[in-house]
């Protein structure tokens, strides 16, 4: 096993050689500014790069990841990212993004012992257990993991949007947007699960019209074995 990892830095100066060359003066330019329009709070999961994924260079998305793309109010590390997001930097679009496949779900969703992340995990077990009755009904397991992921980015999108950080930016009329999005590892593609609140007032209403919608597709899906 390499100790040095100097294929990494050959990787690294290929990729700096190749962005300077489709782009002259790039690294230049982002020294100079960092304007992001964007926070992704996302999963800490190596098959989910946000700048990848949305197609977008460095320096367009401002990023934080965690296991099962958590947002909790006892976080000071997600709290004083999105306070610098919104108010240094003054992002636009907080998109809090899951991922179907998610392991730190599954393990909630089993009630497994994994080690000192069971601590972190319990924030999404939170979850299940709010939904618990629902999600028992759906009677398949590989069907439960993939609606709890969607169910999990509702409850972190709610989760940003009660901040005192973002309540406030809503307050003195800031324009800030949260979304609540699901990335498929099968296919590379964003779902929108049409959790998108763009002022306080807002919030109840559209985590009610996007759960209400997450439990209807479920529920066809266990009733006719299709989407």
């Amino acid at each position: 096993m390499s100790t040095h990892l100097d294929e990494l830095f050959e990787s690294n100066r290929r990729w700096a050689a190749e962005t300077e060359r489709r782009s002259p003066g790039f690294f230049t330019r982002l020294l100079a500014q960092q304007a992001p329009q964007y926070l992704w709070i996302g999963c800490a999961d190596s098959r989910v790069p946000a700048n990848e994924i949305l197609g977008l260079l460095p320096g367009d998305v401002f990023v934080h990841r965690n296991v099962a793309n958590v947002v909790v109010h006892s976080d000071l590390n997600a709290l004083s990212v999105i306070q610098f997001a919104i108010d240094m930097l003054k992002v636009q679009h907080i998109m809090v993004v899951g991922h179907y496949g998610c392991g730190g779900v599954l393990a909630a969703l089993r009630n497994q012992r994994i080690g000192l992340a069971d601590n972190w995990i319990r924030h999404v077990q939170d979850v299940r257990h709010k939904h618990r009755t629902w999600l028992d009904g759906i009677g398949d397991e590989a069907l439960a993991h993939k609606a709890l992921c969607e169910l999990n980015v509702l409850e972190q999108s709610l989760n940003v949007c009660e901040t005192t950080v973002m309540q406030d930016a809503w307050a003195r009329g800031q324009s800030v947007v949260v979304h609540g999005w699901v990335y498929g590892l099968h296919n590379g593609l964003i779902d929108d699960l049409k959790m998108t609140v763009a002022d306080a007032a807002d919030v109840a209403a559209a985590y009610g019209l996007a759960l209400g919608a997450i439990k209807t597709r479920y529920d066809a899906i266990r009733k006719n074995g299709r989407p």
